[in-house]
């Protein structure tokens, strides 16, 4: 069995959308694409340095897999985010598509058939975990199911109002164990959220 790990920038409203650049995802008129940039230091680098650290395989969302096909394959030798760019060229990457364009970047496969049903597929089997990046779309119908292992949050100390988010009224009603945080000097704070079971109630008497 092999984990499903999901790594996502997030306001502290909720918003995932277009956090990378102006130009990322403008749909509904967003305005404030490139929200993180400010908030880029070395420990969100070191953050990135150990989610790559362990063995993975990318699973990702179709409009998150292009803007990654976009750019990865194309960094240039002497970049220094050329041994993050070998890493994600090298990793089978996993894709939830509709679309009939051919997926060009290497070792790329589409997932076929029900999405719920091919990530179970995917988890059963032997090998790396499972690692997400974005793909908002994707993720809420993971939660949905209850597929999602490990949740790893950067919050932002952000409002942004409107914008698409990550958490909808569909997702499955579970716990999760916060397995470490800890903040960089803007005020992001980097979480990691592991699968608990059941949501546990109770009364104060």
């Amino acid at each position: 069995m092999r984990k499903l790990i999901v790594s996502v920038f997030i306001s502290l409203d909720g918003v995932i959308q277009a956090p990378g650049g102006p130009q990322e995802d403008t749909s509904d008129e967003f305005r404030f694409g490139g929200w993180i940039v400010p908030y880029a230091d070395e420990a969100i680098s070191q953050n990135l340095q150990d989610l790559r650290s362990q063995p993975f395989d990318l699973l990702l969302g179709r409009s998150t897999y292009d803007i990654f096909a976009a750019y990865w394959p194309h960094v240039p030798a002497d970049s220094g985010s050329r041994a993050i760019a070998d890493l994600f060229n090298s990793v089978p990457k996993y894709v939830a598509t509709h679309r009939s364009a051919t997926l060009d970047w290497q070792k790329s496969h589409a997932l076929e058939g029900d999405l719920a049903d091919a990530i179970r597929a995917l988890q059963r089997q032997d090998g790396a975990n499972l690692l997400t990046f974005g793909s908002g779309d994707m993720v809420r119908q993971l939660l949905t199911a209850g597929l999602v292992d490990e949740l790893r949050l950067l919050i932002y100390p952000v409002m942004l109002g409107r914008g698409k988010r990550l958490f909808g009224d569909n997702a499955l009603a579970s716990a999760f164990t916060l397995a470490h945080s800890t903040s960089t000097p803007g005020g992001v704070l980097i979480t990691r959220y592991m699968r608990d079971g059941e949501v546990r109630t109770g009364a104060f008497d």
